[in-house]
């Protein structure tokens, strides 16, 4: 299995109050997320690539000493996450299982088993509890993506997206074949999980529910603080 950590972007939300990128913030004990989520999936045996761009030195100094593949999107400030995994195509292999995830995301190790014990072609985490209140929100059938996106209407939101998934083997020849198709048409100024959205009707997503576990995607400074706090209390 190898998994591909987006960390091109800027992170203009925070970037007013922090000077780097936001996965290289100490989350606790001198480690910071990038380290913590690189050591976390090499213990499980997984082989990691990170797609970089903005402070792309910074994440070298950091994971230096460390096994990790690192690709550079040149483009990162007029291109989006489906850009930085095209350029990470030629890591892409038929015959391997990928995890798929922005680099800003902290998951207890818990959520990263479930994720692994999931036997679904395609997978993306999610949260239950935060139905009502999250960033960008999924509508489920029988626990299938069916509706997505920041403005769902309130009756029709299930769960947020956490900002990670699993593409097994079975389905990689497609998922890159509709990579491929978006970046030559054009369409690289979104997510590389438009890549499943588009075709979940052709390809059902499974939303793989993370309660009770933490999680905390860093798109503001407080979120960064919950982070911490948990930390320190574990």
């Amino acid at each position: 299995m190898r998994a591909v950590l987006m960390a091109a972007g800027v992170g203009s939300r925070i970037s007013r109050e922090i000077s780097k990128p936001k996965s290289l913030l100490d989350v606790g004990g001198g480690k910071t997320l990038i380290r913590h989520t690189v050591e976390l999936l090499m213990s499980h045996g997984i082989d990691v690539t990170i797609v970089v761009g903005y402070k792309k030195e910074l994440f070298f100094e950091e994971l230096k000493g460390l096994p990790v593949e690192f690709v550079i999107n040149p483009f990162y400030r007029v291109s989006n996450s489906v850009a930085s995994l095209w350029f990470a195509r030629e890591s892409l292999k038929e015959d391997t299982d990928y995890l798929f995830g922005n680099a800003d995301v902290f998951f207890e190790e818990d959520i990263l088993k479930l994720l692994l014990d999931c036997p679904e072609e395609t997978v993306l985490l999610s949260d239950t509890r935060r139905a009502k209140e999250g960033d960008y929100l999924f509508g489920l059938e029988n626990g299938y993506i069916r509706k997505y996106g920041k403005e769902l209407p309130m009756e029709d939101r299930d769960c947020e997206y956490v900002g990670f998934g699993k593409v097994k083997r079975s389905y990689m020849k497609r998922f890159v074949e509709i990579m491929e198709e978006m970046v030559d048409t054009e369409n690289y100024q979104t997510w590389w999980e438009v890549i499943l959205y588009d075709h979940c009707m052709e390809q059902p997503v499974k939303a793989l529910d993370v309660a009770p576990f933490f999680w905390s995607e860093i798109d503001y400074i407080e979120d960064y603080m919950r982070i911490v706090d948990y930390a320190r209390k574990q």
